[in-house]
């Protein structure tokens, strides 16, 4: 990032720093991507919160940000583990943030399956979660009763540009591990599983590079959605994944499960939008698969009679060049930045909630100042 640009983000955040600055500086754990533009983000964060650690996704770590960051800021590794079992979970945050009141920042969803306990136990007081993705904000959602607030951004219209331009990065970063092969897009039908804000996003840049495209969801909505936009709609996911020679998962749960793989046609590439665990049941393939890497970043698996690709390791396709969606990401992390003002007000109720409308009127304000000049 260049030095003026740099200048200007950082005076972006400093002025939504101080639009939405806490009347309580709590303590905040901080799970991100941390990619090259991140730390102006973790910077306004530490403006507005005592800092505790930052916790980088393991598959998105910028080196460079890494290192900026760790020169102000404790950064922790993270694993699923970490918070899937509420003992680990406490002990973690006892040791960070022992009796003070905390605010976490997730992406994903890992904080979820063991909030319930650690906000019964932890010495402090667990302010609440912000929640930046679809996939966290189900997982939140599948609690009973969330034991605390949950501001979930996920849904935040101010995330509408990021989704489109992270489906575009989808499309680039496929189209080169192709190219990478010597394969191309063209001639190589294309199966969408999800239709939700990204998956239509990759289905309209597929078709207009002029790929076949069918789409796969299980919401019967968004099915009339995929039909009205031209697209066709597959009835049966094994009859689509036998017909296609690219599969996109875009669902944010697990679109492919062990007997899926099955059904892929020979020399099909499967790529996702999010974490392994995530899209992809890859512990439920047969033993009888043996695992060849076949470029930088494909993997080819292969048995008898039968043999697929999988770009990236079955992660994030998009984050190989940068996951990049220019400067339409500060809209999402100011309103994250919002977000911590509400839950230190303490005036929510247990629960989902979003940001306030007027608060992001504001912020989209403030962010065409900065970049629509």
């Amino acid at each position: 990032m260049e030095t003026f640009e740099r200048a200007r983000l950082d005076a972006y955040f400093a002025r939504i720093a101080t639009r939405f600055a806490p009347d309580e500086q709590a303590a905040s754990f901080v799970i991100t991507h941390l990619l090259a533009e991140r730390p102006a983000f973790v910077r306004a964060v530490a403006a507005m919160t005592r800092l505790t650690a930052v916790l980088p996704k393991p598959k998105s770590v910028h080196p460079g940000a890494k290192r900026e960051v760790e020169q102000a800021h404790r950064v922790d590794t993270l694993t699923r583990d970490m918070f899937r079992d509420a003992d680990s979970a406490l002990d973690y945050l006892e040791s960070r943030a022992a009796g003070e009141t905390v605010c976490l920042l997730d992406v994903g969803g890992y904080f979820a399956s063991s909030l319930p306990e650690v906000h019964s136990r932890f010495t402090g007081r667990i302010a609440g979660v912000i929640e930046d993705t679809e996939n966290g904000h189900r997982r939140y959602e599948d609690l009973d009763k969330p034991p605390c607030p949950v501001i979930t951004v996920a849904r935040s219209p101010l995330k509408d540009p990021e989704d489109f331009l992270v489906g575009q990065s989808v499309v680039f970063s496929t189209e080169a591990v192709l190219r990478d092969r010597g394969d191309i897009l063209h001639g190589r039908p294309a199966l969408v599983i999800g239709f939700g804000k990204l998956g239509s996003s990759i289905a309209r840049l597929l078709h207009a590079k002029g790929v076949q495209v069918t789409v796969y969801d299980i919401d019967p909505v968004r099915r009339t959605q995929a039909l009205s936009q031209g697209f066709t709609v597959a009835r049966d996911r094994e009859a689509a994944l036998t017909g296609a020679g690219l599969v996109l998962c875009a669902t944010g749960a697990v679109s492919l499960r062990g007997e899926d793989f099955s059904h892929l046609r020979n020399g099909a590439y499967v790529a996702t939008v999010t974490s392994s665990e995530d899209e992809l049941d890859l512990s439920g393939l047969p033993d009888v698969y043996t695992r060849t890497r076949v470029g930088d970043h494909v993997t080819r698996y292969r048995t008898t009679g039968h043999y697929f690709y999988l770009a990236n390791d079955g992660n994030a396709v998009n984050f190989l060049h940068g996951a990049g969606v220019g400067p339409f990401i500060f809209l999402v992390q100011a309103e994250i930045l919002a977000a911590i003002r509400m839950l230190t007000r303490g005036d929510l109720a247990p629960g989902i909630h979003e940001v306030p409308a007027s608060d992001r009127e504001a912020i989209a304000a403030i962010w065409l100042s900065y970049f629509n000049r």
